[in-house]
């Protein structure tokens, strides 16, 4: 009985917080400069989330071509400037990484 008023309390409150986001969607109109800012927050947030996990993967500062996360990132970034696509990115960056981890060792 508890579980099931878990369940009811959560899809109450997670339905809630979104069905307000969806009924007040394009009737709220930003002001240019702040719809400009906010086109720079998806690129800081990954940024936040991408640079820590390649240039310090093990707790300390790694900036050395034994980095595996570091050389996958940069053959990512190459791949992302000639190619533009995503899921291209994504493989290239993951098989280097996969390549210099496990097949070379580092």
């Amino acid at each position: 009985m508890n579980e099931a008023l878990l369940i009811l309390g959560m899809f109450i409150v997670t339905f809630g917080v979104r069905y307000v986001l969806f009924a007040i969607a394009g009737r709220v109109h930003f002001p240019a400069w702040l719809s400009t800012g906010l086109g720079f927050v998806p690129p800081a947030v990954l940024t936040a989330i991408i640079v820590p996990a390649v240039l310090i993967p093990q707790g300390q500062l790694w900036i050395s071509p034994s980095n595996p996360w570091l050389l996958a990132s940069l053959i990512a970034v190459i791949t992302a400037f000639i190619r533009k696509d995503l899921l291209t990115t994504i493989v290239v960056g993951m098989l280097a990484f996969s390549l210099f981890r496990f097949g070379f060792g580092l």
